[in-house]
């Protein structure tokens, strides 16, 4: 009976794994800048707008309330840094912050599908917002996430080669395994 149970349990918890639907919950925090258009110049701008927040917003907070307090408190910190880039970059376009909660159309993000609805996130609308958007997940930090894998790209073939020594492999089902026995 035991190993029915565990079979069982084995299988429910693979299922839940691949899950493709993955519902965010109260908790989370989205992050989204929305670019004026797809012209080259719009994507370029919006992508040096994230790359200019990051060092803000992607800090490795590990609470809900933590998240919240940095970006109320960089809410001004986050429009001076934005108008410093766009007069910079001569580029006279308007922007909208918004920080609370915002529409979501349903988004597929690293492997996971997030289904439409209203979500509190810091969004960032430059000019028109018909472009193409950057999104990501303040909290649990998934930005970060992503923000590491850009900077890991980036480094040179030997500091990449010195991190793939310390890579410790592990699998989800032997770890269970461990724990039930």
């Amino acid at each position: 009976m035991k190993k029915l149970i565990l079979i069982l349990s084995i299988i429910l918890f693979i299922i839940f794994i691949n899950s493709n639907e993955y519902n965010l919950t109260e908790d989370s925090i989205r992050f989204r800048v929305i670019a004026n258009s797809n012209s080259a110049n719009d994507i370029i701008m919006k992508e040096k707008v994230v790359n200019e927040l990051s060092g803000i917003l992607f800090d490795k907070t590990s609470t809900k309330e933590e998240t919240n307090k940095n970006i109320y408190s960089n809410l001004n910190n986050i429009e001076n840094k934005i108008d410093a880039l766009f007069e910079k970059n001569n580029y006279n376009k308007t922007y909208n912050i918004s920080y609370g909660l915002n529409e979501f159309p349903k988004k597929e993000y690293r492997g996971k599908t997030y289904p439409a609805g209203t979500y509190k996130s810091l969004v960032i609308e430059i000019g028109d917002a018909k472009g193409n958007n950057y999104f990501c997940i303040l909290y649990p930090s998934l930005c970060m996430l992503d923000y590491e894998e850009i900077n890991k790209s980036n480094k040179t073939n030997n500091e990449k080669i010195e991190e793939e020594k310390n890579i410790e492999y592990r699998f989800k089902i032997v770890d269970l395994f461990k724990n039930i026995f």
